[in-house]
């Protein structure tokens, strides 16, 4: 054949080819909205396995109902056959419980679940598998909150009116150990601003904890005598009411703090040789696994000196055994990993710059680093004392990963254990000889599979596409970097519009955080909700700043006494550089997020109103001054402090810039960003004859659900068409 004839064949060939693809392409269908929204067939995605632990180390626990259950049971699933077993059954016992009981569904239990605590109608009640019996423990007019069951199962502990409370299960013999409770002293109950900012929202108020050996309670008292009332008003019913609460914004009296022990029988209360007058914080204390100490965090008002102290509980006396120092801020250790024996613990700590393991002895002494490097460690799974090894996750391949590690707990031999550039979420066996992954990225949606502990797939367990997946074309998402011109390689993501065409002007949609060490840039599978905009002609954008954990703690500690400095200045740079693209349009760069990314919206729409043109502010702090004393002053210092920190930090200082369409979105009743907030900005955006838009939800706090919630998301939505999609509002769609 000659070359002429050969050219010619090749060149049908190709076209065949292309046309072939072409018509593949063609064919891929688009979601609906009632596919994207209301979860309507077919679908392309399903559930995965629903794996809640390890039985033990070759049988780990999946909740599902099978062929021939009348309900949902746990069955233990071996590793190496996959033979199921009936595990847990509860609803065996749904006879004997009273009605209006979830059976599945217990307050507190212990690890074997034979023994269960339930609440009722405010009182609790208590399920004893293996005898098969089922009580009522309280009966009283107040309500019993928060009851934990001992480990050994025999107590229950709980606050009734600001006091701390046991029963013991069998006798049902009740024990108070407090009594001085008032409407401004709990004990075992925390203050809001601990309940919000140091013991957390999982923790439900609830600020006593069980020793390992259920001998006795560790609990804080709190006196809010000087902390000031903020008031909430409820408009319901013909006069409505308040609800006030306890609140101390920057530069407020805190709450003042006792630690107590008291034994699970009864007896006098040892305080721990703390001075409550002092003005300090407390964090979650830690029982060592004997019992026979209680670990407190202690620092400082400005929250730049972190202390351990191991408490004796007999005595109350204290010693110093962790200090530590930073220019910036320290952060509370969220867990403490013990070793047998008292021959040390294991803490994270960022004080290098970057999150790392640390070995101490009981003796407060450094023994060793276990890791170390530009990367960071998120949290320790599992201490193996035996083989002298600990697992833990980390971002050490890149910053927007999450994989499993292992590592000798002299530093040595550190191992990746999890495969492939995906974000990982693990469950380790308690041996640590297998372990469950589930894993996605950007463009794969979440995979199953359990592996050997070296890494070893050895079985697939779960693929949340369904077949349909690929019979439907999705927008393109990417995840990549921006450089600002100091060369901070900011990652951002982004998803283009369908039918992407670069000659085309698109409008953009940030959607926000932005908050210190708070980065949401990352490659994990974001679910469908992005595919309607994108349908309709919107980029969607996502984007972390240099203080949102990449850059470690130096990058973080940028934003100390400066919130709203750097991440308008890295917002911005991103924004240059997406209006430096043909095929963004410049006057309709739209931004939006709550509580924090309702800060950054009211910034970017004053502060940075040359760049950013639309956005909605969610539940949002527009002054720190009005948030409270923790959080903010951890990276402000007090407003006597910093005060050109915070009148840089606020948005009413830039309100005189806005030009664009704020929208402005509140709950009534918010007792975490006050109302107070957007009532201050829409005063000032008044007194400056501006316009904006207002939408206030009444009884809501920050955040909610229910029809409120659809009619948000529904408004918004009409928001985005109005102004940047310039498109008629499809109202049946949304209804």
């Amino acid at each position: 054949m000659n070359a002429a004839k050969f050219l010619k064949l090749n060149c049908y060939v190709v076209m065949l080819l292309a046309l072939v693809f072409s018509l593949h392409a063609q064919e891929k269908k688009r979601l609906t909205f009632e596919q994207i929204f209301k979860n309507a067939e077919p679908r392309l995605t399903q559930s995965l396995p629903n794996i809640i632990g390890w039985a033990d180390d070759n049988h780990y626990l999946e909740m599902k109902k099978k062929e021939g259950d009348k309900t949902t049971k746990v069955y233990a699933v071996d590793v190496a056959s996959g033979e199921e077993k009936v595990y847990r059954d509860l609803e065996q016992y749904a006879a004997i419980v009273d009605s209006g009981i979830s059976v599945a569904s217990p307050s507190s239990h212990n690890d074997a679940y034979t023994r269960l605590i339930y609440v009722k109608d405010k009182d609790i009640y208590f399920l004893d598998t293996e005898k098969k019996s089922f009580k009522r423990l309280t009966q009283t007019s107040a309500e019993e909150k928060n009851p934990t069951l001992s480990p050994d199962g025999n107590y229950v502990a709980f606050t009734r009116d600001n006091n701390l409370f046991a029963i013991e299960v069998n006798s049902g013999k009740e024990t108070q150990y407090t009594s001085d409770a008032t409407d401004l002293i709990y004990n075992g109950w925390a203050s809001w601003v601990y309940y919000e900012e140091i013991l957390g929202r999982p923790s439900r108020y609830r600020a006593f904890w069980w020793s390992p050996d259920s001998r006795q309670l560790a609990f804080y008292r709190f006196d809010d005598a000087k902390v000031p009332v903020f008031p909430l008003y409820n408009s319901e019913g013909a006069h409505g009411f308040l609800e006030n609460t306890r609140y101390p914004k920057a530069g407020d009296p805190n709450p003042e703090v006792r630690v107590g022990v008291v034994p699970v029988t009864g007896g006098n209360i040892v305080w721990a040789d703390f001075n409550e007058k002092d003005d300090q914080y407390f964090g979650t204390p830690f029982w060592t696994p004997d019992g026979k100490q209680l670990v407190v965090q202690w620092m400082n008002r400005g929250q730049d000196n972190l202390k351990l102290y191991a408490v004796d509980p007999a005595t109350g006396k204290k010693r110093e055994i962790y200090n530590e120092t930073q220019n910036s801020w320290v952060e509370w250790f969220e867990s403490m990993e013990f070793l047998a024996e008292n021959k040390g613990f294991i803490i994270k700590s960022d004080k290098d710059g970057w999150g790392h393991l640390y070995l101490y002895g009981m003796d407060g002494k450094l023994k060793n680093r276990i890791t170390q490097g530009n990367w960071r460690v998120m949290d320790v799974v599992q201490v193996d004392e035996k083989n002298r090894r600990v697992y833990f996750t980390a971002r050490k391949e890149a910053s927007t990963r999450t994989d499993l590690y292992r590592a000798r707990l002299d530093g040595k031999e550190l191992t990746r254990l999890t495969f492939g550039e995906f974000t990982h979420n693990t469950r380790l066996s308690p041996m640590g000889t297998y372990f469950i992954t589930t894993y996605s990225n950007a463009t794969t949606p979440q995979k199953m599979a359990l592996c050997k502990s070296g890494g070893a797939v050895m079985k697939e367990l779960g693929d949340s596409q369904t077949k349909e997946f690929a019979n439907y074309e999705l927008a393109k998402a990417e995840l990549f970097r921006v450089m600002t011109p100091d060369g901070y390689n900011l990652p951002v993501s982004w998803t283009l519009p369908f039918d992407f065409d670069p000659n085309k002007k698109y409008p953009v949609l940030i959607s926000i955080y932005g908050g210190p060490d708070a980065g949401t840039v990352s490659e994990t599978w974001r679910g469908l909700t992005s595919q309607w905009l994108a349908i309709e002609g919107m980029i969607q954008v996502a984007i972390d700043h240099r203080a949102s954990g990449h850059f470690g703690k130096a990058g973080v500690a940028l934003m100390h006494r400066n919130l709203g400095k750097w991440e308008m200045n890295d917002y911005i740079e991103v924004v240059k550089w997406l209006q430096a693209k043909p095929f963004v349009d410049k006057t309709k760069i739209g931004i939006t997020g709550g509580s924090y990314g309702g800060y950054v919206t009211c910034m970017a729409l004053t502060y940075g109103a040359d760049y950013f043109t639309h956005g909605i502010a969610l539940y949002s702090v527009t002054d720190w001054k009005l948030y409270d004393t923790h959080y903010t002053e951890r990276y402000m210092d007090t407003p006597a402090e910093n005060p050109e920190g915070y009148k840089n930090g606020s948005v009413m200082t830039f309100a005189n810039k806005y030009k664009g369409v704020l929208r402005i979105v509140h709950g009534t009743m918010d007792d975490n960003v006050h109302m107070q907030n957007s009532i201050q900005l829409i005063d000032a955006l008044q007194n400056l004859g501006k316009p904006f838009e207002f939408m206030v939800y009444p009884g809501q706090r920050h955040g909610w659900g229910g029809p409120k919630a659809t009619h948000l998301r529904n408004d918004n939505y009409r928001f985005y068409y109005k102004y940047l999609l310039e498109k008629e509002f499809p109202e049946s769609l949304f209804k």
